[in-house]
C-alpha cells in the first residue's frame, strides 16, 4: 500500500506539473524565431520551436529598427508577419475559456502600403474582423489603444477577444482581402480559469429583468476598460490577466460634474470568487459628483463612448464605498443609452459594507441606426437617502457577438448583396424592393447621364483648377511619409471627412495667407481653440481680416472646420460673422473671416481692461444675437442648431454690432416630420441644455437655453462657473434665477450698470432670461419670442432715457395676450437678407385717452399672459 501511496502521489505531482504547463499563458512574438523578454514576460517566436503553436504558411517577415518610444511593448513591436494569403496559427490549448489579444503596429513594410491593407480574422469559426483595416481603426480611436511613449503620436492597435475553445485547438485564421495582405505583430492567449463573465446579467430595457444570454457559448470583444477616477493601470499591476485599465478622463463628458477621490485602506472582495473581476488598484480610485448644492443636480456625471451599431453589449460597473460606513448614505440611479438600468443603488448594501469590491453586469442590445453608448450615474433624489450622490470605481464594456460575427456593421456591410446579418437575411421582400429599387435608380441615372453627355459632348473634361480637394486626414499624425493623393483616395471612407458640396467665397494661396499674417506672427494671434490659432490679417488694398488657421494635428478641430465652412457658405445676414475666402493648399485649411474690431462680449463684460457697455449697449448687443439666431433658426428649411451659443462666441465689430460666430458645432435642424436631432451632446458647460444632456435630442429650444444663461452674463458681468466663489454662487444660471424669482435681479447686476439701468426694463429681461432657462424645451420661448421681449426691453430703457432728459412720454395700459408675428428671415438673390421688423414698427399704441389694451396677433405667447405697463414715445423711435 505505502508503494501505491508513493506511485500516486508521483503521478498527481507529474499530472499537476502538465496541467500547470498547459495552462500557461501563450505569448507569441511574430515574425521571428526568437525568444525576448518585455514586460516581465517571455514572448516566443512564431517560428520558435517551443512555442506550442502551428504556422500554416510562414508569410513575409517585416521588421524595424527604427521604433521609438517606452512602452513596455516597444521592443515587441518591432518585427511582423505579413500574410498575402490565408494562413493560420493553430494553437494547442486545453478545453476552455481565453482571452485572445492581437496586437497591430503598422509601421512602414517593404515594397507594401500599410494604408492598404485589408482582411478577416476569425477564432474557430468566430469572425473577429471583416475587411479591417488597422489604419483606419487607429485613426477612429474608439478602440483599445497602446500609446508609445509620452510625446510619441504612433499608436498600436490590441483587439482583446474572450472566447471559447471547445476542442484541445484554437485556430486564428488571418484571410487577406482582394490584392491586399494582413499584418500581425504579436497574440496572446491566457487561460481563464475562473468564472469572469456570467451567463446571467440585468437587461436594460425591453424584457428588462435577469436574463441569461449565453454569454459563455458566445464570442466576446472588450471594448473598452477603464479606471474611473485613477491612472492607467498597467498590465504588469494586472498579473493574473495582464489586462490594461485606461484612465477615464477622455471619455467622459465633462470632468466638472465629479471629483476624483481616493482611499486604499482595507480593500477587499465583496465574493472569494471575484479575485478575477478586476484588481484592487481599480477599487481605490473613484468619481463622485460634485456637491450637490453646487452643480444642478439634472446633470449627471457622463461618459460617451464610440460603439459599433447592431450588437448586445455588456456593461460592467465597478463599485467600492470608500467613504461611508453605514446604508442609504449614497443613492444614486444609472442610465445606459437614457434608459434606467438600476435605480435607489447603494453601493454599501449590495456589496456588504464599506471597503468591499463589488460589480454589476447589465446588457443592453443597440440598434443599427445607434453608434454612441452613454453611461450617466445621477441623484435620485426620491430614494430618501442622506445624500444624492454617485459613486463610480471602474468600468467594462464588451460587445457580444451576434450569429458567430463579431465584425462591426462597417465591415459586415461592405456590399448591398454580402450581409452576414442574419436579421436582415430574414427579410427577402425588403431585399426585393431595394433591388426594384436600385435598378429603378440605376435606368434613370443612365438616363440622364446619356441627356447630359449628349448635350456636352463638344465640351472637353477639364478639371476645375479652382475646386478644392476636400481635407484627408494625415497618415498617423504624419508619424510615417505623407501618402499621395492617390494614396489617400483609397483611405477607407470613414475615415475621411465630408466635403463641402458649395462653397462660397475667395481662395486664398498660402502665399497669400503667409503674407496677410506675416508668416503667421504669433504677436497677430488674436485668439486660440480646438482647432488652432486665429491671427489678425491684411489683405489687398488695407482690410484688415481674421484667419483661422487649422491645426493639422487636431481632429475634433478639423471636422469642426468642415462643418463651419459648409455653413458659413451658405448664410448671410448682417448678425452672423461673414466668411471672406478660405485656403486649402500645402496641408493647410485656413478660414478668412470679416474682422471684428471689438473681438468678442465676453471682453467687455469682465477679465480686460475694456471700458464697460452701457445697459442700452448690452441691450442692442442681445438683440443683434437674438436676431442672427432667430435667422439661423428659420431661414431656411428645419433651420440650423448652433449648439455653442456663448459670450465668446459673440463678436462686436467697430460700431459694436453684435454678430453669432463659430459654427464648427452647428447643426441642420430636424426634418419637417420630426421634432428634434438625435445627436452626441456637444456644448459648452455652463451654457448646456439639461434636458438636450439627458437625452442627446437636439431641438433650437438648446439654443434658446444657451442664451437665456447669455442674458445672465450680460447683465451680471461675470462667469458662468466660477469654482472660487461660495456654494451657491458657483454656477451663474442657478445663482440668477434664484434672484430672479424673487424679483430681485438688480441685487446681483453689474454695480457698473447701476444708476443708468431702468428697474422696470431689467424686471422685464430678467423674466424673458428666466423664461429661456425652462427645464424642458416646450416651456421656453422661441428665438423670435425672446428676440420680441428684448425690443420691448430696449423701449422700456430708451423710454425712461428720454423721461430722465424731460422729453415727453406718456404712460400707457397695455395688456399682450399673443405675441406679434414675427416675419421669417429669408435669403435675398444677392445674398442679402431681409430682417425682421424692429418692434417699434409692430407695436400699436393706446392712446391715454382711448385705454383699452392693444391686441396682438401672431403666434401664441410661450411667457403666457404678460401684463406691463409701458411707456411710450408718442412721436415713436
Amino acid at each position: 500500500m505505502e508503494v501505491l501511496g508513493v506511485i500516486y502521489v508521483i503521478f498527481m505531482s507529474v499530472f499537476i506539473g502538465i496541467g500547470e504547463a498547459q495552462i500557461k499563458p501563450l505569448l507569441i512574438d511574430c515574425g521571428t524565431n526568437s525568444s525576448i523578454n518585455v514586460d516581465g514576460r517571455r514572448w516566443v517566436g512564431d517560428l520558435s520551436s517551443d512555442n506550442n503553436l502551428t504556422l500554416s504558411s510562414p508569410g513575409m517577415v517585416a521588421s524595424t529598427a527604427t521604433l521609438s518610444g517606452d512602452s513596455i511593448y516597444g521592443n515587441l513591436y518591432k518585427t511582423a508577419r505579413i500574410f498575402t494569403e490565408v494562413s493560420n496559427y493553430s494553437f494547442r490549448v486545453d478545453p476552455g475559456k481565453y482571452f485572445v489579444r492581437l496586437h497591430f503596429f503598422p509601421f512602414p513594410f517593404d515594397n507594401l502600403n500599410v494604408n492598404e491593407s485589408s482582411f478577416d480574422v476569425t477564432a474557430n469559426n468566430l469572425k473577429l474582423v471583416s475587411k479591417f483595416s488597422v489604419t483606419s481603426e487607429i485613426f477612429r480611436k474608439d478602440s483599445y489603444l497602446q500609446r508609445l511613449g509620452n510625446n510619441s503620436t504612433v499608436s498600436a492597435l490590441v483587439k482583446e477577444y474572450f472566447l471559447s475553445a471547445s476542442s484541445n485547438e484554437l485556430l486564428i485564421k488571418f484571410i487577406p482581402n482582394d490584392k491586399s495582405f494582413a499584418f500581425v505583430n504579436a497574440i496572446e492567449v491566457i487561460p481563464v480559469l475562473k468564472d469572469l463573465i456570467m451567463d446571467s446579467v440585468n437587461k436594460v430595457h425591453g424584457n428588462g429583468g435577469n436574463v441569461s444570454l449565453n454569454l459563455s457559448e458566445q464570442g466576446i470583444e472588450t471594448m473598452y476598460r477603464l479606471n474611473v477616477g485613477g491612472l492607467e493601470i498597467r498590465p504588469d499591476q494586472d498579473q493574473e490577466l495582464w489586462r490594461k485599465w485606461e484612465s477615464d478622463a477622455r471619455y467622459m463628458f465633462t470632468a466638472d460634474a465629479s471629483t476624483m477621490r481616493s482611499n486604499s485602506s482595507n480593500i477587499s472582495y465583496a465574493s472569494a470568487n471575484d479575485s478575477l473581476i478586476a484588481p484592487l488598484l481599480v477599487y481605490e480610485t473613484a468619481r463622485t459628483m460634485m456637491d450637490i448644492q453646487v452643480m444642478d443636480t439634472r446633470f449627471n456625471m457622463s461618459w460617451k463612448f464610440d460603439i459599433d451599431p447592431d450588437f448586445e453589449y455588456l456593461v460592467r460597473l465597478h463599485f467600492c464605498e470608500l467613504f461611508y460606513d453605514k446604508p442609504n448614505q449614497r443613492n444614486f440611479r444609472i442610465y445606459i443609452n437614457n434608459h434606467t438600468a438600476a435605480e435607489n443603488f447603494d453601493v454599501f448594501l449590495r456589496a456588504g459594507g464599506k471597503n468591499k469590491a463589488y460589480h454589476q453586469d447589465y446588457a443592453d442590445e443597440v440598434s443599427q441606426q445607434i453608434d454612441t453608448l452613454w453611461i450617466q450615474l445621477g441623484p435620485d433624489t426620491s430614494a430618501g437617502a442622506l445624500g444624492t450622490d454617485a459613486l463610480l470605481n471602474g468600468l467594462e464594456i464588451f460587445k457580444v457577438s451576434r450569429n458567430g460575427n463579431l465584425a462591426s456593421v462597417s465591415e459586415r456591410f461592405g456590399s448591398l448583396g454580402n450581409t452576414t446579418s442574419g436579421k436582415n437575411s430574414k427579410r427577402p421582400v425588403l431585399w426585393v424592393a431595394v433591388g426594384a429599387s436600385i435598378v429603378l435608380i440605376a435606368i434613370l441615372s443612365t438616363l440622364c447621364t446619356a441627356i447630359f453627355c449628349f448635350r456636352n459632348r463638344r465640351r472637353k473634361s477639364v478639371p476645375d483648377k479652382n475646386q478644392p480637394a476636400g481635407m484627408r486626414p494625415l497618415f498617423l499624425h504624419g508619424t510615417v511619409e505623407s501618402t499621395t493623393d492617390a494614396q489617400a483616395s483609397k483611405f477607407p471612407a470613414n475615415v475621411n471627412w465630408s466635403m463641402a458640396t458649395t462653397r462660397t467665397g475667395r481662395r486664398f494661396t498660402i502665399a497669400e495667407i503667409r503674407t496677410a499674417t506675416k508668416n503667421f506672427d504669433e504677436s497677430l494671434v488674436i485668439g486660440t481653440g480646438g482647432f488652432g490659432k486665429v491671427y489678425k490679417g491684411e489683405i489687398d488694398d488695407g482690410t484688415l481680416v481674421a484667419i483661422k488657421r487649422a491645426h493639422p494635428q487636431s481632429e475634433q478641430g478639423l471636422v469642426e472646420f468642415e462643418t463651419e465652412i459648409q455653413m458659413l457658405s451658405k448664410l448671410r445676414h448682417r448678425h452672423l460673422v461673414s466668411m471672406i475666402g478660405y485656403c486649402e493648399e500645402k496641408k493647410e485649411m485656413i478660414l478668412v473671416y470679416e474682422y471684428m474690431e471689438n473681438g468678442t462680449l465676453r471682453n467687455h463684460l469682465f477679465g480686460s481692461d475694456l471700458p464697460p457697455l452701457s445697459w442700452k449697449q448690452r441691450l442692442d448687443v442681445c438683440i443683434g444675437a437674438a436676431r442672427g439666431l432667430h435667422y439661423l433658426h428659420t431661414g431656411s428649411d428645419g433651420g440650423i442648431i448652433h449648439r455653442d451659443v456663448k459670450t465668446t462666441n459673440i463678436l462686436l465689430d467697430e460700431n459694436f454690432v453684435a454678430k453669432m460666430a463659430d459654427f464648427g458645432l452647428s447643426k441642420t435642424g430636424p426634418e419637417f416630420d420630426r421634432t428634434h436631432v438625435s445627436t452626441a451632446v456637444k456644448g459648452s458647460f455652463g451654457y448646456l441644455d439639461p434636458e438636450y444632456f439627458r437625452r442627446q435630442q437636439l431641438t433650437d429650444k438648446s439654443d434658446v437655453y444657451s442664451f437665456g444663461v447669455v442674458l445672465f452674463e450680460v447683465v451680471c458681468a461675470r462667469s458662468v462657473i466660477n469654482p472660487t466663489l461660495p456654494k451657491d454662487q458657483i454656477n451663474l444660471a442657478e445663482w440668477a434665477i434664484q434672484w430672479q424669482r424673487k424679483g430681485s435681479l438688480e441685487t446681483i447686476m453689474d454695480p457698473q450698470l447701476k444708476g443708468n439701468c431702468s428697474l422696470e426694463s431689467l424686471k422685464k429681461y430678467g423674466e424673458i432670461a428666466g423664461k429661456c432657462l425652462a427645464d424642458e424645451g416646450k416651456n421656453r420661448p422661441t428665438m423670435g419670442e425672446v428676440l420680441w421681449h428684448l425690443e420691448y426691453v430696449l423701449q422700456l430703457q430708451e423710454a425712461s432715457t428720454r423721461g430722465n432728459d424731460g422729453d415727453s412720454f406718456v404712460r400707457t395700459e397695455v395688456r399682450f395676450t399673443t405675441m406679434p408675428s414675427l416675419p421669417r428671415i429669408v435669403e435675398g438673390e444677392n445674398g442679402s437678407s431681409m430682417n425682421i421688423s424692429s418692434v417699434e414698427e409692430s407695436l400699436v399704441e393706446s392712446k391715454p385717452e382711448e385705454g383699452g389694451s392693444a391686441a396682438r396677433t401672431g403666434s401664441e405667447d410661450a411667457l403666457g399672459i404678460v401684463d406691463f405697463s409701458q411707456l411710450v414715445n408718442p412721436q415713436g423711435r
